[in-house]
């Protein structure tokens, strides 16, 4: 791993203010690019498997998304905050959502690399901000896995009967003295979802694939018949005294701040960078498509939900499976339980998913132990991490309640989208030798400047080595190395 300066000698300073000016230096040192830095090692414990495309970048990104916006936080934004407005606050969110999303995308096609916001923040910013925004990523991501988690057991009950139908293993239970209320379900899905990301990227990402096209054509149902049902009834929950903004603009924009929770699936698809095949080209439609996708089936969702039942009348539990049951399709109800159900396992396998390789990556910069840049040479996968993390979100599933998490998650968003929209800006006015482009893009400009200085060359017929010099620095302003100026090989133009 290389850093923008070397450690230098601070003449003139006593030995306190050495040590002073030392330690912040180290905290505002900026790693270099480098894409390729688990291959260089050559130990073979930081290679992760490329195996990963297009396709399975979207599946990711998606199943990673939507589950708690459209099956958790639905009735309760709707109740509190938006009312019938609910889909301009999705798309407020999604707005958000998408200027964030383009950041992300710039950065891991240039940057294609295990840690996302916090390799970009380390490459940009600096070490201590990246150390930082890495510790607020584990928070977001343990935090919204455990949120999630919680959220699946009142749909497993509706698919069993009833609130109380569970086995007792599985259900809610109250710890007397203590005002927690513990969920095993929660936890025992935590694990088994940890271990399926222990197998291996591929096996993982295709069991997300699964359950994110049960997902999705779970949506579509509800889109197809909540809009028969509302042209049939005539749309009762638009038809209030109220109107649309029963809480003023200003709620509508409260809920568009909660709702924004349900988006941050699509940077999960950065951290799986250094495991994409193609990352320069994939990694940015990846992160586009399944955020468009996502933003589109929100509004869809949410317009049809908040027509069937008034806002005031919405289950904050389970919105969309009582909404059609309060029009007797109940039959209707266990295939949208049952969606949603697959939903929050893919939402909460995206959520693990990316915890371990932030840790590989923190590992690797030596801010953590070695332990966690371990990597299983039969699986490829960070397995020592995915095991801590999975420990980790299945106690906070266990104990905590799910309104209290989607508050804390918001704090790691916040800081990670933040830090990524900085570096951005950064690359914008920092000069291209301090932020060189990885070794794959380099080659690609490499070879298309020998190219072109190489038909310069022959139509202009001019002396070859005249060409050397502007060819290096040509290369040096598009790459952005600091090194000598390469003098490429180019032919001579015959006589006649």
């Amino acid at each position: 791993m290389g850093f923008l300066y070397d450690s230098q000698k601070d003449g003139g300073f006593g030995g306190g203010q050495c040590s002073l000016v030392r330690g912040f230096k180290g905290l505002v040192r900026r790693k270099r690019v480098d894409s390729i830095h688990s291959k260089s090692s050559g130990t073979g414990h930081h290679q992760l498997a490329k195996e990963l495309s297009i396709l399975n970048l979207i599946a990711i990104g998606v199943g990673s998304t939507i589950g708690a916006g459209v099956y958790i936080l639905v009735g309760t934004v709707a109740r509190e905050h938006s009312g019938p407005a609910l889909t301009l606050s999705f798309l407020i969110a999604g707005i958000a959502a998408a200027l964030s999303a383009f950041c992300y995308a710039e950065l891991a096609s240039r940057c294609p690399s295990a840690g996302s916001a916090y390799h970009y923040s380390y490459i940009c910013v600096g070490e201590g901000v990246a150390w930082l925004i890495g510790w607020a990523l584990i928070l977001e991501y343990t935090i919204g896995g455990s949120a999630v988690a919680r959220g699946v057991s009142p749909n497993l009950a509706l698919l069993f009967g009833g609130a109380d139908s569970l086995p007792a293993f599985l259900a809610r239970h109250s710890l007397p003295g203590l005002d927690i209320v513990v969920d095993p379900c929660a936890a025992l899905l935590v694990f088994v979802v940890t271990g399926l990301l222990c197998v291996g990227i591929k096996e993982s990402t295709l069991a997300q694939s699964i359950v994110t096209t049960a997902n999705v054509c779970a949506m579509m149902f509800v889109i197809i018949a909540g809009g028969y049902l509302g042209f049939k009834t005539g749309w009762a929950g638009y038809e209030l005294p109220v109107g649309y903004f029963p809480f003023g603009v200003d709620g509508m924009l409260a809920g568009a701040a909660t709702v924004f929770f349900a988006f941050i699936g699509f940077d999960t698809v950065a951290s799986t960078a250094e495991e994409v095949k193609n990352p320069q080209r994939d990694l940015p439609l990846g992160i586009g498509s399944a955020l468009s996708i996502c933003c589109m089936l929100y509004m869809l969702v949410s317009s049809v939900i908040v027509g069937l039942v008034p806002y005031y009348a919405m289950d904050p539990d389970t919105p969309i499976s009582s909404a059609f049951a309060s029009h007797g399709m109940h039959w209707a109800a266990y295939i949208i339980t049952a969606g949603a159900t697959t939903a929050l396992c893919s939402t909460l396998m995206g959520s693990i998913l990316p915890q371990p390789r932030i840790l590989m990556a923190m590992a690797r910069d030596g801010l953590l132990p070695p332990f966690f840049s371990e990597v299983n040479t039969s699986t490829l996968v960070p397995v020592k991490g995915t095991i801590v993390s999975g420990m980790v979100a299945a106690t906070l599933a266990f104990l905590m309640d799910v309104e209290q998490l989607s508050g804390m998650v918001s704090v790691g968003t916040l800081l990670a989208f933040t830090m990524v929209a900085i570096s951005v800006l950064i690359l914008r006015y920092v000069p291209p030798d301090e932020v060189p482009l990885p070794s794959s893009l380099q080659e690609s400009i490499d070879s298309v400047s020998l190219r072109y200085n190489s038909i310069t060359n022959d139509i202009e017929g001019e002396n070859p080595e005249d060409h050397i010099g502007s060819s290096g620095r040509s290369t040096q302003l598009f790459v952005g190395k600091v090194d000598e100026p390469v003098a490429y090989p180019l032919i001579p133009k015959q006589a006649a």
